[in-house]
């Protein structure tokens, strides 16, 4: 089974590296130059790229990367500059022997994809921990549809985001559900692992399910606090989604 290590990025990104026997598959690397340290480092050869989407914080250290290595494979959305292998819904990237399925999971951006293995989900910008991306170019609905897709996978799935950002999701989501002892006990844990310096990151669907605000759009406290800072009554998973997404973009903290 290949190992999972998180490479620090800009000021909050996490390049994700798939590594086995010497060999690697790198997920949205925006920078090359970290990433290249800990191949050197750890004696790997990187073989292959995973580009969820297109912002340049994600395909940035593509260049660099592609011209220390040019038969690096890199997997990714069309619209991406440097892909040599466009994937899309459906599709089967085949590492380490296993397939990862394309899931388009749009609404960060319209094209926006994850890469899916067994217990494994790279989910980009589209879910993190206690919280989801903001739509830029693609829709609150297909987000939404998106972010509920990805609750629907196996409980202990590992989830892997592409920001560091759990921490000021946790203050959005205790401020929509201050009585969740679920919050509270992962406040405590995550602040102490930040405070180590460690990442909270991998999360799972499990947790998410108990902590994460956008996955708990069906919760009679989740639609209530939605619904008064709305204003107004909701009904229905998008529409409380919605507003949170709202909600959370002005959220000061």
């Amino acid at each position: 089974m290949f190992t999972v290590t998180p490479v620090r990025a800009f000021d909050d990104n996490y390049i994700w590296v798939l590594h086995q026997d010497g060999r690697a598959v790198a997920v949205d690397p925006g920078e090359a130059g970290p990433l290249q340290a800990f191949l050197e480092a750890n004696g790997l050869l990187l073989q292959a790229v995973l580009i969820t989407h297109r912002h340049g914080d994600h395909v940035g250290g593509l260049p660099a990367l592609t011209e220390r290595w040019p038969q690096l494979a890199v997997y990714g959305p069309s619209t991406v500059p440097g892909i040599t292998h466009s994937v899309e819904e459906g599709r089967s990237v085949p590492l380490f022997g296993q397939p990862f399925t394309v899931w388009a999971i749009p609404g960060h951006t319209r094209e926006h994809l994850a890469f899916v293995a067994p217990g494994h989900a790279f989910c980009g910008d589209t879910l993190f921990g206690a919280g989801c991306g903001r739509a830029f170019d693609g829709s609150v609905e297909a987000l939404a549809a998106s972010v509920a897709r990805l609750g629907h996978l196996p409980a202990q799935t590992r989830l892997y985001p592409a920001h560091e950002y759990t921490l000021a999701n946790l203050k959005f989501a205790r401020a929509v559900e201050p009585d969740n002892a679920a919050l509270t006990e992962r406040w405590s844990a995550d602040t102490a692992r930040r405070a180590q310096g460690q990442p909270t990151l991998p999360t799972t669907v499990e947790q998410e399910h108990a902590t994460n605000p956008f996955l708990r759009t069906g919760e009679p406290a989740v639609i209530a606090a939605a619904s008064a800072w709305r204003a107004q009554p909701l009904s229905g998973d998008t529409a409380v989604f919605a507003a949170l997404r709202a909600w959370k973009d002005g959220f000061a903290g």
